[in-house]
């Protein structure tokens, strides 16, 4: 697999998806393995600091899947907020995991359950909390 872009990760979210990681269920492990494996190669900053060009939790994005040349917008949130956020993509499920931290104009290929590999590239960022001074959601 391609190397992966660097990523950057709201520290408090840092901390949220690591409890989320910590009691996967055997469903989500390979998800919550994807997803720490990017909680230790990101670069983590405070909430404050996030640059208004990276996908953070909470945040609305269109991305484009590459692989299968379709173009969507969802909003990043953990998987107990799903049922109140229609367009929501839980950072629990793969498509979700890979685009926490990335930066727009970003490419990253990311392991799907059934063995294969999806690309991924990052367009657009609608809302997100850091840009919006909401620095707790």
């Amino acid at each position: 697999m391609a190397s992966r872009p660097p990523i950057i990760i709201n520290r408090l979210d840092a901390e949220r998806l690591q409890r989320l990681i910590d009691t996967a269920s055997d469903n989500d492990a390979m998800v919550a393995t994807l997803l720490e494996e990017e909680l230790m190669r990101g670069e983590v900053l405070d909430p404050e600091d996030i640059p208004d060009n990276v996908i953070s939790m909470n945040s609305q994005v269109r991305f484009t899947d590459l692989t299968h040349k379709r173009q969507m917008i969802r909003t990043l949130v953990y998987p107990h907020s799903l049922p109140s956020v229609p367009d929501g993509i839980s950072v629990m499920a793969p498509i979700g995991a890979a685009l926490i931290g990335l930066t727009i104009g970003d490419v990253i290929e990311w392991p799907l359950p059934n063995n294969t590999v999806v690309r991924l590239r990052a367009d657009a960022i609608f809302w997100q909390p850091e840009r919006e001074k909401q620095f707790h959601r």
